[in-house]
């Protein structure tokens, strides 16, 4: 079964129901102990970062997805679930978050008026290692993007693959070990997309 970390966020259902359509039992849950047994676990999420932090700690769910990624269960993180497993946020004057993966989420500037924040839309991401979720996807796919923040991993290991926007290269994909995150949402992002839900789906967690 694979646990839907619901911490008050929107774009639940849509992970939910991708989930489903490969035939996959998930369900959206609060429930510590339902997501500290699950066999793998997706945190996805839009909003900001300061909320969604709060919303962790009343549910007490940071050491909760803290021991999921230290158990070894497979672990998604998709956009702001994806900025709120780093060390910190900019966003909502500087919020302390997770700190599963070491590094900062950082806003996209430019001086650029033709260059729109929030980025919305479609961006090629370049691999930069190989992963077992980017099976049967080509280098250079495109994906869909809404974000103003970006992350910023400490150490360029993390990073499996990368894309441009604004004033920044960044991380679009993170991952290590059991644990991988992608900045873009895989669910909205057409057949290309779902195919990483569907690797997730059979992933043992092991790059």
């Amino acid at each position: 079964m694979i646990a839907i970390v619901d911490y008050k966020a929107g774009n639940l259902t849509s992970v939910l129901l991708a989930c489903e359509h490969f035939g996959v039992e998930a369900m959206i849950t609060q429930d510590i102990e339902v997501i500290g047994n699950a066999e793998r676990v997706i945190f996805p999420g839009d909003g900001a970062a300061a909320s969604a932090m709060e919303h962790l700690h009343e549910l007490n769910l940071v050491d909760c997805l803290k021991r999921v990624v230290a158990n070894g269960t497979p672990f998604l993180g998709i956009c702001l679930g994806t900025q709120v497993i780093m060390d910190h946020s900019d966003e909502d004057g500087g919020v302390d978050c997770i700190g599963l993966v070491p590094g900062n989420v950082q806003k996209f500037r430019t001086v650029d008026p033709l260059i729109k924040i929030p980025q919305m839309g479609w961006n090629q991401m370049r691999f930069k290692q190989r992963h077992p979720l980017f099976n049967g996807i080509e280098d250079n796919s495109e994906f869909y993007f809404i974000h103003s923040y970006y992350p910023a991993p400490a150490d360029p290991a993390y990073t499996m693959g990368e894309t441009a926007y604004a004033d920044a290269t960044f991380a679009a994909a993170l991952g290590k070990g059991n644990l991988f995150a992608t900045q873009f949402h895989p669910e909205r992002s057409g057949r290309i997309g779902m195919t990483i839900i569907e690797n997730f789906t059979k992933w043992d967690g092991k790059a």
